[in-house]
């Protein structure tokens, strides 16, 4: 007689909604994207409202974003590179899209396959560019940038000054004169008056061009900045455009983290990696399945000496402690109710209130940052399509 092991099957399970698959869930709303967009384009009248959406739409999907800001009539978009670029011609036929990062060495074919405008950042960029678009016929344009204070990226306002007479050429083949505000949310920085003034000087040389200087913070220095196009980036995506004061813009994103385990620590134990928070009282801690690698900062959490941010659980805020991990973090939730805190519960990271700027001063950044390291690992919710 012989024994035969019965074969195991693996057994059918119901299939778990994709949210249960990752430790947290990023929902993006598009239509405040869009009423952004347009209450920044209502203010600017009759000058018309671009859209940056470079950095994969700041971290809100470039593709979504691009599709939602085209359908309610934006007609001018900027990108970081060529890549970008195609992404949006596939969705925007007839728009004008601008590349900022530069124009590098050989790229002249690939910019005008896609009807991609470069910018013009030195004399040798203007160079590459006249010989490609005279061995070529292409009429596509590009945007002549100028540094007026950055010290990034630009034609010095000599160099400027130096080529400003082929712009009566009937062929000149600049289609914008583009500046950047280094300070503008800052808006009694003395070097927001020095840019404009240079801009405007220019502007005089090149009288006929369309010109754009205001990025977000710009448009609220007033009207005399908006020239013939704004530049709207962070504001589009709720980040605040005027710091001293209340956002005027609508939220776009709400993070939230699972709750994975909750558990008691005594007073007086550390927590985290370096041992750099120690807890003042019996606590108990929210571990929640997000960390650094998921683009919320390491410096978020708090230590000795220096709070760190807060998050939503059961309603009600609470700190985050210690040192954010890759993939974890910990929210003291002592303060609340007993069993309020529960494994598989979601804690709110950004939204409710917490606002991308809020989270990323407390981490010593900026709500940019925030936005564009928000990582691919969440379960992504798109709303207001």
């Amino acid at each position: 007689m012989s024994l035969v092991e019965p074969t195991l099957q693996p057994t059918s399970a119901p299939a778990l909604p994709a949210a249960a698959l990752t430790g947290g869930v990023l929902t993006i709303d598009l239509a405040a994207i869009e009423a952004n967009w347009k209450r920044l384009a209502a203010m600017t009248l009759p000058v018309e409202c671009a859209a940056v959406v470079k950095g994969d739409g700041y971290g809100c999907g470039l593709e979504p974003v691009t599709t939602k800001l085209y359908k309610a009539g934006c007609r001018t978009f900027f990108v970081a590179d060529i890549a970008e670029g195609r992404l949006v011609r596939a969705i925007a036929a007839d728009a004008t899209i601008y590349v900022l990062d530069s124009m590098m060495p050989g790229t002249g074919p690939a910019l005008a396959e896609a009807n991609l405008r470069p910018l013009i950042n030195s004399p040798t960029e203007l160079a590459e560019w006249d010989a490609f678009v005279a061995t070529t016929s292409w009429e596509g344009g590009a945007s002549l940038h100028i540094d007026t204070g950055m010290n990034r990226l630009g034609l010095t306002v000599d160099e400027a000054v130096a080529i400003a007479a082929r712009v009566r050429s009937e062929n000149h083949g600049f289609t914008l004169l583009m500046s950047h505000f280094a300070c503008a949310d800052t808006p009694d920085h003395p070097l927001n008056d020095r840019q404009v003034r240079l801009f405007r000087e220019l502007r005089i040389l090149y009288r006929g061009i369309p010109s754009s200087l205001a990025n977000s913070s710009g448009i609220f220095l007033g009207g005399t900045v908006h020239c013939d196009l704004v530049r709207p980036g962070a504001a589009l995506y709720g980040s605040n455009p005027t710091p001293s004061r209340t956002n005027p813009m609508r939220p776009v994103v709400e993070l939230k983290g699972r709750i994975i385990q909750v558990r008691q620590v005594g007073k007086g134990e550390t927590v985290g990696y370096g041992a750099a928070f120690t807890t003042a009282r019996p606590s108990r801690l929210a571990i929640v399945a997000v960390g650094y690698a998921d683009g919320y900062a390491r410096a978020a959490g708090g230590i000795k000496g220096k709070p760190g941010a807060e998050a939503i659980v059961a309603g009600k805020r609470c700190p985050v402690v210690g040192r954010v991990s890759m993939d974890l973090l910990a929210i003291d939730v002592t303060d609340l109710p007993d069993g309020s805190a529960r494994r598989g519960d979601f804690a709110t990271l950004i939204g409710g209130g917490i606002g991308v700027d809020e989270l990323g001063a407390t981490a010593g950044t900026i709500g940019y940052e925030v936005l564009t390291r928000l990582g691919r690992r969440y379960h992504r919710v798109y709303k207001g399509a």
